[in-house]
């Protein structure tokens, strides 16, 4: 199959590029420097077209017509000009409803699309997009979802003139994986066409956000990365980050017995520390009475105590790099962590908590 992508060096065209080279289809591509000669040949030699090229923000409004309208009149005429039923993707806006120059050149846009499916019976989808956000859109330009990334992380300043303003927003990624489902597998139902999930967020939520993404460096605090909205937030500000951004210190506690440093907290699931210990060096020798720890010894190897703290009953485990076992600490159960090996230990370690120097839960206790 062969697919021609108008607007193919624009934020969609580039994230849709990139999931379809993996498929079998040949891409061919228009942008603003091809000619009206250029587009007839590309469309003639094209199995499906996704028409994103477009004005969103031209100096001069005439050019919505131009770059919305007359482009996507051509479009259609080139179409017909094959005698071929050629489909197309057409990203619309969801301004298309709405009394402005902008909106207008996209609901002409829509016209002529489905004038000639009526004409030519060529299949056409027409999705009326949100606000799309994502890697690589353009800071300052027409998402304030890129602007804000973009600016926050470089420490640069925002404008909010409405904290209670509501965006509608739909994630890059959804977007193409609708955009090559259609390509891969045409609808037959095109009256119901959106991409999903589409996601509801107020301004002001949207800045403190993405200001927290900044502050968790300091905080070593994540937020809930793993799925929704804010997976994708969290994906979409780390885009924006230069390469001089991409690690961060973290601190560091050396002493006599080794070094220790807290990687990385969560809200509700504990936080990530690692140790070292230096040959023949215990560490530990407490107890928790709600606390829980998980340990991985990932160089060296170690000898676990454990003393009931009622009982007086005692326990030992013998673990080592070379056989990854988790070691789990056990509320009620003293515990320490000696270095058996010759060459420093180094542990990986988990709580179920983050800790508290106020209430630390954390008695010492002879093992």
């Amino acid at each position: 199959m062969r697919v021609l992508i108008t607007g193919s060096d624009g934020f969609i065209g580039k994230n849709l590029i990139i999931h379809l080279r993996g498929l079998d289809i040949k891409i061919t591509t228009y942008t603003r420097n091809n000619s009206i000669d250029d587009l007839i040949e590309l469309v003639k030699n094209s199995d499906f077209i996704v028409h994103l090229a477009g004005e969103n923000r031209p100096t001069n409004e005439q050019d919505f017509n131009i770059g919305n309208t007359k482009l996507t009149e051509s479009i259609c005429e080139a179409v017909r000009s094959t005698g071929r039923k050629i489909p197309i993707i057409f990203a619309s806006s969801t301004q298309a409803t709405l009394d402005n120059v902008y909106g207008k050149s996209k609901l002409d846009a829509e016209t002529a699309i489905n004038k000639l499916e009526d004409g030519t019976e060529s299949p056409v989808y027409i999705y009326r997009l949100p606000g799309v956000f994502g890697k690589w859109c353009k800071p300052n330009y027409n998402s304030v979802v890129a602007t804000f990334c973009h600016n926050i992380s470089h420490d640069l300043p925002i404008q909010v003139k409405n904290q209670d303003f509501e965006l509608s927003l739909v994630y890059i990624d959804d977007v193409v994986e609708e955009f090559v489902k259609i390509i891969q597998e045409a609808k037959d139902d095109k009256k119901k066409l959106s991409v999903q999930p589409e996601y509801k967020i107020k301004l002001g939520d949207l800045v403190d956000q993405i200001k927290i993404f900044k502050e968790s460096r300091d905080s070593l605090i994540t937020e809930k990365v793993g799925s929704g909205l804010i997976r994708k937030l969290y994906s979409t500000y780390l885009s924006y980050l230069s390469p001089e951004q991409f690690s961060y210190s973290i601190p560091l506690h050396c002493d006599e017995r080794g070094m220790f440093a807290e990687m990385l907290k969560t809200k509700d699931s504990g936080q990530f520390s690692f140790f070292t210990a230096k040959p023949g060096v215990t560490r530990g020798g407490h107890y928790h009475n709600s606390k829980t720890e998980k340990f991985l010894v990932i160089q060296g190897e170690a000898r676990f105590g454990f003393r009931h703290v009622d009982l007086d009953e005692t326990y030992e485990i013998i673990t080592t790099s070379k056989e990854l076992k988790i070691v789990e600490t056990v509320p009620g159960w003293s515990h320490d962590i000696t270095n058996i090996s010759t060459e420093d230990m180094i542990v990986m370690l988990w709580a179920n908590e983050i800790f508290d120097p106020d209430n630390p839960d954390t008695i010492t206790h002879k093992v």
